[in-house]
């Protein structure tokens, strides 16, 4: 008699297993680590088996990960791939506005600036960090509900799926800022859309849209996330139809400019975000994961991150020795300018005047600095 799976189950359950995780119970702020039921094809939950969802809760700062939420990182990470029922782990941020924008600025600039070694043991925690999510036992997804700029594209792109609501944007800031996009993006970017799209990105930090991230590879979908009179509309922001311009280059998925861009504005203030579409095409994504073997899974996972993992290895301690001195001149500068502009008088330095001073073999001194702030 062929005895049944359940039986099969109760009869070899491991008895007293081993807890392979470094630390039990833990907690860090701005950090939340939970595991809801999977559900199967029915939409039906499926008794003891989970997705694991790790959220960047700081929505007030854009979900910008602290130095404490880094380290929770690590640990859910590490907890997600050693959990037996865990099928697969979703990354993403609290609200809507931004999935992360990044490293927490007032952090930076306020404790980390002009503390090179001090960034540099920070950078150890950050390149742990993406090493855990590249190294889980797990499929990763990143849910996009919002901005995905700096680090967090950084993180988003170390994940092996990213399904985006489609009023997100995504980029890099680093050297309009006072760093370099190093803790991932140089790496991973030229394996996924290739180095001259990447260097738009990295070096021009031009921002892409969820349409166009999509249409070059940086993420697998997008959804809508805007309401207007009670149905969901495209982002009105962005050129959404399979158009060329008058060159015959694709339009789909740029940025609308001019009276397009003035009424794509007003369409937003009239609707209202609504990410129950998201959730339910990440949902799908978990249930398709459910329904594949779950050794050949990781296999398959493992193999087909080796191209981002294998540049990853190759450059991240040097980037963190770069980027600790980085903390000591542009970084410090950068920082700062962002942490204490605002709109009115904007969050970026005089790059010019910068650029007039070096030339002329003006070495990096506080009165430089203060000069180039905004608003000087």
């Amino acid at each position: 008699m062929v005895k049944d799976t359940a039986t099969i189950v109760k009869e070899t359950t491991l008895q007293n297993p081993v807890n392979h995780n470094l630390v039990e119970n833990w907690s860090f702020p701005g950090l939340k680590y939970e595991k809801r039921p999977a559900t199967d094809e029915n939409g039906n939950q499926v008794d003891g088996i989970y997705n694991a969802w790790i959220t960047l809760d700081n929505e007030k700062q854009y979900n910008s990960y602290s130095t404490e939420m880094v380290k929770g990182m690590i640990l859910a990470f590490r907890d997600a791939a050693n959990s037996r029922d865990v099928n697969a782990v979703v990354l993403t941020g609290a609200g809507h506005k931004a999935f992360c924008t990044g490293g927490n600025t007032k952090e930076y600039a306020e404790y980390y600036s002009g503390q090179d070694q001090e960034y540099r043991q920070y950078m150890r925690l950050f390149n742990d960090m993406v090493t855990a999510m590249l190294l889980c036992d797990k499929p990763t997804i990143c849910r996009v509900n919002g901005m995905r700029i700096g680090g967090g594209q950084e993180m988003g792109m170390a994940c092996d799926f990213s399904i985006a609501q489609d009023m997100a944007n995504f980029g890099q800031a680093g050297p309009k800022h006072g760093s370099a996009a190093i803790g991932g993006a140089t790496d991973f970017l030229p394996v996924l859309i290739g180095v001259e799209q990447s260097m738009v990105s990295a070096v021009l930090c031009q921002p892409l849209s969820a349409h166009k991230a999509a249409r070059l590879g940086i993420i697998m979908d997008t959804v809508p996330g805007l309401k207007v009179d009670g149905k969901f509309v495209p982002n009105p922001l962005v050129v959404t139809e399979l158009v060329t311009d008058d060159w015959g280059r694709p339009m789909h998925g740029e940025f609308k400019e001019g009276e397009e861009k003035a009424k794509g504005r007003e369409i937003i203030a009239s609707g209202e975000m609504d990410l129950s579409l998201l959730d339910a095409k990440v949902e799908d994504l978990c249930t398709k994961l459910l329904h594949t073997f779950p050794e050949c899974t990781t296999k398959s996972v493992e193999q087909l991150r080796k191209p981002k993992l294998e540049v990853w290895n190759l450059r991240k301690e040097d980037a963190r020795s770069w980027l600790g001195l980085n903390m000591l001149a542009e970084a410090r500068t950068g920082f700062r300018a962002f942490n204490e502009g605002n709109k009115e008088i904007g969050r970026e330095i005089d790059f010019i005047a910068l650029r007039k001073a070096r030339a002329a073999g003006a070495p990096w001194s506080d009165e430089l600095i203060e000069s180039l702030m905004p608003g000087a």
